[in-house]
């Protein structure tokens, strides 16, 4: 064990590792030193007060105001009142039965309090917080610390405030220093004039001023994206070495018979991209590619055309969906597409056909088995299911392609399960309706080979996007539903999405849910990361079951509404939507469950409630149900929150733009971007501190290229042992099996 892996509780003692581990899950001393400071402050430089967020626990420096000694009317007691003040804003501390420190807290005195902001009165406060003086003459620990430079402002919690982690990490610096390692090799660092990882490991938490700090975290950015573009080129390195069976279409087959019955003319964009995938698939390693694309750019039918080449070279193919509802309309319509080409086999089917079966969790026993003998013997060229298809006991015959939809709903293992199915391995397509940015595809999906579809087909129509401000102004609320109406008089259908299903127990809350399909994904909440979630002060989402009733009886009274949600039995999912697609409903009242893949030409509105409590790219994804024939869409986010807020901002950009990729970076920028990879790289730890996949893309790009030429040279890293630690550290146990099987 390294010195660096040696746990705190040798550094610290007992009692504070535990705060330490607890509550900022910081266990060795390797931990300790990798959290960085979130900023920092100069000596009387304060604190900007009038910035801090309600809830947030915070690490302030200011001067103090006023010191008030307030008793408590007719009972024992007292409540000790210190403001606080930047020059501009001001702050109340506030501390109950704590007279005393009264001699403390002078008027004039600097220090840094930290606390979590809460609310009385309409003033922020923090209760009984804790701090530490840094006037000279206080003769302070913090206030000899810091002197002369900046003060760091950690990461912190209640527990453990942010300069009692600064002590913490003094200890490690000074014993720990010089056990540190070099990942990056040494021609690396001077072609990019990067100084040793011990220094800028010192720099970042001890600067002398802010050129210190941006020479350490230059190297630290270095740090997190070459790591990490190490463990994918490794992947990538990995996975073109295992062999697969070449799968080429042959000419005058199913392809080819697919394509004369096409009633429309492909686009270049998915020419283009088809041509990518086709020489993939002939090659004798398994192609590895992302389709992503805009809302409606046709990659469902791409990824069809892969799966009829690979029927064509006499191999199978599978399309994983997220949720029954989408298996369901990828189904139904690959077999309209299709016609009797999807009937091979059987009575009036084409002799070029060959049989596309269906397979998710909650299908009868008969209907599954079918499906999986279809699958075992090879007669079902093509299956489409949900997580039912990674279950051990679904066999093929022989499994070519694996296509995985939505791939930001699965993790690399389920896709890796499948993908076991083969004999050899099967070549993998991965698609996404999310736009990415080209350094969050290189960093999160960095795995992978990348094609963009960013051309709509002919036809499709626009859609326009308003906010609907209800609480400001009702009346638009009420113009919404008469748009409704008025899109159902013309003959066209619409959605209302609600963020939550509303199928609950009004007596008992917390068991308020049947149980939903394991299998089935749908964002039961509606409330993305950053996606404004509710606090306290507000109501309950609005619900799909009680907006329906009331659009029933008030504004939509008379048309035929119907709900769809994840909690309906799969029968009932699927006969819904059967209705809605054949014109049967005029309003569907529905969750995020129609997020992706549902295709009802004659949808033109869609109503979004509670709009600000989705992500902005869910918004995007959700409004891309509209507008997909040739009459306009309209899409309305309706909310509650007031204008100028950062909800309704989020809202604005979405009703601004239809451009994915733009929007994609505004959902980015609003999350933590440790968060969106440790969710995509499943098993992969939440590394980036210092690395922006948004504003870093020349470092990202120039470091996937080194990583790559490394692992070339050297693809066991046996010449970079302190490399070979970097990179054990970023992956759990699972996750690096994973890499090594490929």
């Amino acid at each position: 064990m390294g010195a660096l892996d040696e746990p705190l509780t040798k550094l610290v003692g007992d009692r504070t590792a535990k705060v330490l581990a607890d509550s900022l899950k910081l266990r060795t001393v390797g931990d300790l030193l990798h959290h960085y400071p979130r900023r920092y402050v100069e000596r009387g430089q304060l604190t900007s007060l009038d910035e801090l967020e309600i809830d947030e626990h915070v690490t302030v420096l200011a001067r103090i105001e006023k010191v008030t000694l307030i008793p408590f009317r007719g009972r024992k007691g007292d409540r000790l009142e210190v403001v606080v003040t930047d020059g501009r804003s001001r702050l109340s501390l506030v501390f109950f039965n704590q007279g005393w420190r009264q001699k403390e807290l002078r008027t004039g005195a600097q220090g840094l309090f930290a606390g979590k902001v809460g609310v009385f009165n309409r003033s922020r406060q923090l209760v009984s917080p804790d701090y530490q003086l840094l006037d000279e003459d206080a003769g302070s620990d913090a206030a000899r610390q810091f002197a002369g430079r900046l003060i760091p402002v950690y990461g912190a919690s209640a527990q453990m405030p942010s300069w009692k982690l600064s002590i913490c990490v003094e200890t490690a610096l000074a014993k720990h220093l010089d056990d540190v390692g070099e990942p990056l090799p040494a021609e690396l660092r001077e072609r990019h004039d990067l100084i040793p990882l011990p220094e800028a490991l010192e720099l970042i938490h001890r600067p002398r001023g802010q050129a210190d700090r941006e020479r350490a975290q230059s190297r630290l950015r270095w740090d997190e994206a070459f790591v990490l573009q190490v463990a994918l080129a490794r992947r990538r390195a990995a996975d073109s070495a295992l062999p697969a069976k070449p799968r080429r279409a042959r000419e005058g087959g199913l392809l080819d018979a697919f394509d004369a019955r096409l009633p429309f003319t492909l686009t270049d964009g998915q020419l283009k991209v088809a041509a990518e995938i086709f020489a993939d698939l002939a090659t004798e390693h398994p192609m590895h590619r992302l389709l992503q694309g805009e809302v409606g750019s046709g990659k469902t039918l791409v990824a069809l055309r892969a799966m009829l080449a690979v029927v064509d070279a006499g191999g199978q193919a599978v399309l994983l969906a997220p949720t029954e509802v989408l298996a369901q309309q990828h189904h139904r319509s690959i077999v309209e597409m299709m016609g009797d080409l999807a009937e091979g086999g059987l009575l009036g089917g084409s002799d070029l056909g060959t049989r596309v079966v269906l397979l998710t969790g909650s299908m009868g026993v008969p209907a599954r088995r079918q499906a999986m003998l279809d699958m075992a013997c090879g007669d079902a060229g093509i299956a489409i299911g949900t997580h039912a298809l990674i279950e051990d006991k679904v066999q093929f015959q022989d499994l070519g392609l694996v296509v995985v939809d939505e791939q930001h709903r699965f993790g690399v293992e389920q896709r890796d399960a499948l993908r076991a199915k083969g004999e050899q391995p099967p070549h993998l397509l991965v698609m996404t309706a999310t736009p990415i940015p080209r350094t969050v595809a290189m960093t999160v999906f960095g795995d992978l080979e990348t094609s963009v579809l960013d051309q709509l087909p002919a036809g499709r129509s626009p859609i326009s996007t308003h906010v609907v401000p209800a609480l400001e102004k009702p009346n638009f609320l009420a113009r919404a539903w008469e748009r409704v109406r008025e899109e159902v008089a013309k003959g066209h259908q619409a959605y209302v999405v609600c963020p939550r299903i509303g199928d609950e127990d009004p007596a008992d809350p917390k068991k308020k849910r049947r149980s939903a399909p394991a299998e089935d994904l749908e964002d039961l909440t509606g409330a993305e990361a950053g996606a404004g979630a509710a606090s306290d002060e507000r109501r309950p989402p609005l619900s799909v079951v009680e907006t329906a009733e009331q659009l029933v009886k008030g504004p939509l009274a008379g048309l035929r509404v119907e709900i769809l949600h994840g909690r309906l039995a799969p029968d009932a999912k699927d006969e819904v939507m059967r209705r809605f697609a054949a014109g049967g409903v005029d309003v569907l009242v529905a969750t995020t469950v129609i997020e992706v893949g549902v295709n009802v030409p004659n949808s033109t509105a869609m109503v979004i409630m509670d709009a600000d409590r989705f992500g902005v790219s869910q918004l995007h994804q959700l409004r891309g149900r509209v507008g997909r024939g040739s009459a306009a869409g309209l899409c309305l986010l309706v909310s509650d929150m007031p204008a100028g807020s950062a909800a309704r901002a989020r809202l604005e950009a979405v009703a601004g733009t239809l451009d994915g990729f733009e929007l994609s970076r505004i959902d980015l920028e609003q999350r933590r971007e440790g968060d969106v990879l440790g969710q995509a790289q499943s098993g992969v730890k939440s590394s980036l501190k210092v690395l922006s996949v948004l504003e870093d893309e020349e470092v990202i790009v120039t470091a996937r290229a080194e990583a790559t030429r490394l692992v070339a040279e050297d693809p066991g890293l046996t010449a970079h042992p302190d490399l070979r630690t970097a990179l054990e550290s970023l992956l759990d146990a699972d996750r690096a099996e994973y890499l090594e099987k490929g």
